[in-house]
């Protein structure tokens, strides 16, 4: 009889000490040193027909660089009929990381555009076993933001917490299934592409946990006084736009010493999701990607920070 209010007596203090847990920065990177804290890696990637550059090359093509304070990162939107991809950049940072808050202010990612497909995304050495996080991550005229995990086996979650609208298409993060990992489609058309360039950006934050991966996104004029003072508090900042909770899955030893990817890639998932409104336009992917430098003239990203927390105590 007595032993029940002490399980509610020690399950509320541990529920208290996490809310008044304090996150301190571990690393930041921005115009000033992004380049420093980042490599380029050349290749293909995922069945795409981008070419990604090395850095000399991008920096030659001004494929990367600083523009207006920020980093930018971008496709070539010049070249008429590539035959071997469309140039782009992958950066991947040096560092990795397991756990911890994730803090991204992006001003601008890539637009709508047949073809594209861009990602703000982490991954670990051991793919799929060390877990990978999509973030950020559409394809072609894809007006919202689709999250996703993708691990090894024996990984399954729910997406309880998550925002109203956001449709967890199937539990098995495993990457080797017919679904390729566990995926939440959102609502919020803000938070991606074309309207998120119209609000000149925001935030993402990320939260990631040994027991829930959260995804909160926050417009440029609604960003948390915490998260611009640099004291993120992820319990005061209400209903993340996805939530992936462990129900089948120890987190601790599929997630683990991921690195930060910025790229943006053509075709490969998006030519397989070839829409109506693109096959008007050429009968494949790698046609259109080819004959239409200008249709990228808007596919870049232009990060003001990203910014990673960890544990303080």
């Amino acid at each position: 009889m007595v032993r029940l209010p002490t399980l509610v007596g020690a399950a509320t203090l541990a529920l208290s000490n996490l809310a008044a847990a304090k996150y301190a920065l571990s690393d930041s990177y921005d115009a000033k040193n992004f380049f420093d804290g980042f490599e380029f890696r050349t290749g293909t990637g995922s069945g795409g027909f981008a070419q990604y550059v090395d850095a000399a090359t991008a920096e030659a093509k001004s494929l990367a660089g600083v523009r207006d304070g920020k980093v930018y990162l971008s496709v070539d939107n010049t070249t008429e009929n590539t035959t071997g991809g469309r140039q782009s950049v992958r950066l991947i940072s040096k560092k990795v990381w397991t756990n911890g808050v994730f803090i991204a202010d992006i001003a601008h990612m890539p637009g709508n555009s047949c073809g594209v497909w861009p990602a703000y995304w982490t991954s670990g050495p051991d793919w799929p076993n060390s877990g990978e996080i999509d973030i950020i991550e559409g394809v072609n005229m894809q007006k919202t933001n689709i999250v996703s995990l993708h691990s090894g086996k024996d990984c399954t979650v729910t997406n309880t917490g998550s925002a109203a609208g956001s449709v967890l298409t199937d539990p098995d993060c495993d990457s080797s299934t017919s679904a390729g990992g566990c995926s939440q489609t959102t609502t919020n058309t803000q938070a991606y592409g074309d309207g998120f360039n119209a609000i000149n950006g925001g935030v993402y934050a990320t939260q990631w946990t040994t027991s829930a991966i959260s995804v909160w996104f926050f417009p440029r004029g609604k960003i948390p006084a915490d998260i611009t003072a640099g004291a993120p508090k992820p319990p005061t900042w209400g209903t993340p736009l996805t939530r992936f909770e462990a129900s089948g899955c120890d987190f601790a030893s599929h997630f683990k010493s991921n690195d930060i990817i910025f790229n943006i890639n053509l075709c490969g998932w998006a030519g397989s999701a070839w829409p109506s409104q693109c096959s008007s336009k050429a009968a494949t992917c790698k046609e259109y990607v080819a004959k239409n430098p200008s249709a990228y003239s808007d596919a870049y990203w232009l990060i003001n920070s990203v910014k990673v927390y960890g544990w303080s105590n």
